[in-house]
Parts: structure tokens; sequence; C-alpha cells
């Protein structure tokens, strides 16, 4: 077990693409942005603005240079991804996309990324309709790389699905399980960054073995990236975040440290407090008990047992460029919470 040691400030990594800084990731990365922007035009002006609010406001593009470094694990001099490489990676993104402009209308949430939400800008109708817009595109895309794209991103968008319902049934729950909870990341983050990977290397034609380690990886990489984004939710800033935290309180989303920090000293005073809505006061004051509580860093060794699944999964390659770029992307991950010390 790695020993982490809780940072005064969550540190955020600041190139928004070095989670997975490959040579020539930028300028690979700079294609997915292009190819986002054009298969997301259509007839209707209106929709085309709305379906590109998000993707114009940036993000780290964490799914799209998974794809593309999945898809470069054989090559000890990587060079520019294929076209067919960038467009599976510009699928799996237009599907989180999508699941954003969706999950913003059930959370009613007002911003996402420091800009307006789509919903409260211009409506939930509106979301929902250039949400599907967009998944719609991805499908569209995955058809055209081959019928195992096509079949796994609906598994993975079904998967989506299924992860946010398992949340859904829990809202509000004190008696929610770290079971429950890991069961639904599963679905709602984790399916899709396994996919990511998969992806990257069905398109590059790499052997089933290697589909396979690359695959757990993701998901393992996505178990962990899922428990981290819940650890800033308590201890970050608004801004840090670029969305409101504590959100995940408010709209009763109790994550691992939640669950953890119930189970703890402070447990009864937290669950009298949570269980229902709560207003802002009520939301830091049960953001202070959790931070004060070994929950936190019980959650960040769940996080650190998860990347260390992820690394395992790539025992068996050779230590080439991408290889080296996936495993060294699990401390970056980690970094923006904890300080690693073996």
């Amino acid at each position: 077990m790695t020993n982490g040691r809780l940072l005064p400030y969550p540190r955020r990594v600041a190139n928004p693409t070095s989670l997975l800084d490959l040579p020539g990731m930028a300028a690979d990365l700079g294609r997915v942005e292009a190819e986002l922007r054009r298969v997301v035009e259509a007839n209707d002006p209106f929709l085309t603005e709305v379906a590109r609010h998000l993707i114009d406001a940036g993000g780290k593009r964490v799914r799209p240079a998974l794809t593309i470094t999945a898809s470069l694990v054989l090559d000890e001099e990587p060079g520019a991804a294929t076209v067919d490489v960038v467009r599976g990676g510009v699928a799996v993104e237009l599907v989180h996309q999508g699941s954003l402009y969706h999950d913003d209308v059930m959370d009613g949430a007002d911003t996402r990324r420091t800009v307006q939400s789509v919903n409260s800008r211009w409506g939930n109708l509106e979301a929902i309709l250039a949400g599907d817009y967009l998944l719609a595109r991805a499908s569209e895309i995955a058809a055209d790389l081959g019928t195992e794209v096509a079949g796994l991103l609906a598994t993975t968008i079904a998967a989506l699905c299924e992860g946010q319902v398992r949340e859904m049934r829990h809202a509000f729950d004190v008696d929610r399980s770290a079971e429950a909870y890991l069961a639904s990341i599963s679905g709602k983050t984790a399916a899709l960054l396994a996919t990511s990977a998969r992806v990257g290397a069905i398109v590059a034609g790499h052997p089933r073995d290697l589909i396979e380690a690359v695959t757990d990886f993701g998901h393992h990489y996505g178990m962990a990236f899922q428990v981290i984004d819940d650890i800033l939710d308590v201890v970050a800033t608004d801004e840090q975040l670029g969305k409101p935290a504590g959100n995940d309180l408010v709209e009763g989303v109790y994550t691992l440290p939640v669950i953890l920090a119930m189970a703890g000293p402070a447990g009864d005073e937290l669950r009298g407090l949570l269980g229902g809505p709560i207003d802002p006061e009520t939301r830091d004051r049960a953001r202070r008990l959790v931070r004060s509580d070994p929950a936190i860093l019980t959650a960040t060794d769940t996080a650190v047992s998860f990347t260390d699944r992820a690394r395992a999964a790539l025992d068996g390659l050779s230590t080439t460029p991408a290889v080296c770029t996936l495993r060294s992307t699990c401390d970056l991950l980690l970094a923006q919470v904890v300080d690693i010390t073996v």
C-alpha cells in the first residue's frame, strides 16, 4: 500500500494535455479539436452553436488522448496518429460531451468548465436534444470504423446509463455503501475510459492480448480518475474545479470520501446534516467534516490501489514511449491531490 500525504490545496496539472504528454500529442489533439468542430456542424446554425458550446470551452481531452496513446503502444518511435485513430478519439469524446449535457440537466448545473452550462443558457430541452445529437454523431463515426467499434460504443453508452441510474437510485442515501459507489463509477466513468483505450488499440490493429491489456488499464485508470475527482469535489475550490465545489453533496450524491467519513468519528454529525436537500452553509459544514476525517486519505489509498492495478495491466508490454506515458500518467493523476511516497 502506498502512503499519501494530503496537500494543503489540491495540485492541478497546469497543462491540460500533460496527463498523457506523449511526443506529438499536442499536434494530434489539435487534429481532434478540428475534427470535433467539423463533425458537429449541423444544417441548423443554432444546433451547431449549442453542440459546440462545451467543445469550445475546452477540456483535458483525456479520452481521445488515451485513444491515441493506446494506438501507439507498440511504436519505439511513435509518429502522428492515423486519421482513423483521431476519429476514434473524436467518437469517445463526443460520447463524453453528450453525457455532460445530460448530466447538467439532471443536476440543474449552472456552470461547466467555467462557462454557463447549456441547460442554463438555452434550456433543458435544448441541452437534451444537443446531447442526443452528439451521441448520434459519435455513433456515426463508430460505424465508419467498423462493426466492432460500433458495437463497443453502443455497449459503453448503455454502461454509462446504467452507472448513472445506479447513482440516482442512491440519491440522498446516507446508507450508500462503498461497493454501490464503486459499481456506479465503473459504469459512469471507467467504462468510457476503458473504451477509449480499446478503440485506439482496435483501430491500430493490435493483437488481442494487447487490446485486452490496454482496456484493463483504461478501466482501472478510470476508477482512480473518478475517485480523485470525487475527492477534489470535497477539498477543492470552485475555481480549481471549474464547476461548483461540493455540488455532489447538494445533489445527494454521496461519494467515497463522504461514505467513509459517515463511518468515522464525525459520522453521526455528518449523517444529521445529509439525507436531504441542503443549503450552502450546510454543504460547507459537511465538506469541513469530511476534510477533517481520515476518509480523505483512505479514499486516496483506494485511488492508489486502482492506479497500481492499471500499471500492472501493462506489465507484459515492452517499455515503449507510449507504455511509459501510460504508467507515468497514473502518478500525474494522483499528484492532483497527494504527494506520493513509497
